[in-house]
C-alpha cells in the first residue's frame, strides 16, 4: 500500500515546474490531488487526464493566488469535492528581482509578490484549519534564500520567502495539538521555466554549489513526499534546506 492512500491533497500552482512534480509524486503515493492553476486550462486538464488514467482522482482549480478570495475558495472546494482534506502544499510563487534603484518602478509588482507569496501562505493555512483532518500535513514550499541570499538583485524576494519559512515555524504551534505538522522546504536553484539551468543567472547559481548543478524538481518533490507521509510525524516547524550546498 501507497504511504498516501486514502489521503487528499492540495497543492497551489501544480500545473507546471515543481508543483507539478509535487502532484506527480503525491498521486504516485496513492493521495487524491486537487492543484490549482492561474492560465492554461488545457495543460491543468491535460495533467488531471494523466492523473485519471493512472487511477488517481484529480482536480484541476482555477485559482488566482494573489487574491485571496480564490485562495480561500480552492481550498473550500478541494474539502468539499473530496470529502476531506489532508494535506497542503503551499507552492504557488512569483519570482520578482531587480536593482534597489528600480524598486520604486516596480511597486506592482512587489505588491503582488507579497501577495502570493506571503498573504496567500497565511490565508491557505488558516482555511485548511478548518477543514483539514488531525495528523495533517502542511508544507510551503520557500526557498534556500529565506536564510542565505549570497547575491544582489534579491531582497525583496529573499525576504517573502523568510516570511513564508517564519509561517512554517509558526503555524507548527498553532496546530501541533492537533498532530498537524507544519514544515518549509527551502530549495536552492532547480530547473524549471522559472530559473532554468540555462538563465542569465545559471552559471553564477552553478558555481556557488556544492554539487556544481541545479537540482531537479523530482528531488524536492521527494521531499515533499517524504514530509506527507508518516514517517515524518515528528518533524515540525522544521525548515529544511534543500539546495546542492549552496549555502554550506
Amino acid at each position: 500500500m501507497s504511504s498516501l492512500t486514502s489521503k487528499v491533497a492540495l497543492v497551489t500552482g501544480g500545473s507546471r515546474g515543481i508543483g507539478a512534480a509535487i502532484v506527480q509524486k503525491l498521486a504516485a503515493e496513492g493521495a487524491s490531488i486537487a492543484f490549482t492553476y492561474v492560465n492554461s486550462a488545457e495543460k491543468a486538464n491535460a495533467i488531471v487526464k494523466e492523473l485519471e488514467k493512472a487511477g488517481t482522482k484529480a482536480l484541476a482549480i482555477q485559482a488566482d493566488s494573489s487574491l485571496q478570495k480564490d485562495v480561500a475558495a480552492a481550498v473550500a472546494q478541494t474539502a468539499q469535492h473530496f470529502g476531506r482534506l489532508d494535506i497542503l502544499v503551499n507552492n504557488a510563487a512569483v519570482f520578482v528581482i531587480g536593482p534597489i534603484e528600480d524598486a520604486d518602478k516596480n511597486t506592482a509588482q512587489y505588491d503582488r509578490q507579497i501577495d502570493i507569496n506571503i498573504r496567500s501562505i497565511a490565508t491557505a493555512i488558516r482555511e485548511a484549519a478548518k477543514y483539514i483532518s488531525d495528523n495533517g500535513r502542511i508544507i510551503t514550499i520557500s526557498s534556500a534564500v529565506a536564510n542565505y541570499v549570497g547575491t544582489a538583485h534579491l531582497t525583496d524576494y529573499a525576504a517573502t520567502k523568510a516570511a513564508a519559512s517564519s509561517y512554517s515555524r509558526g503555524y507548527a504551534h498553532d496546530l501541533g495539538k492537533r498532530g498537524i505538522t507544519v514544515n518549509a522546504v527551502q530549495p536552492g536553484p532547480v530547473d524549471t521555466d522559472m530559473n532554468p539551468d540555462s538563465g542569465a543567472f545559471a552559471d553564477a547559481m552553478r558555481s556557488k554549489t556544492a554539487l556544481g548543478r541545479y537540482g531537479k524538481a523530482e528531488e524536492i518533490a521527494a521531499l515533499v513526499g517524504f514530509l506527507a507521509g508518516p514517517d515524518a510525524a515528528y518533524i515540525t516547524g522544521a525548515s529544511i534546506t534543500i539546495d546542492g550546498g549552496l549555502s554550506a
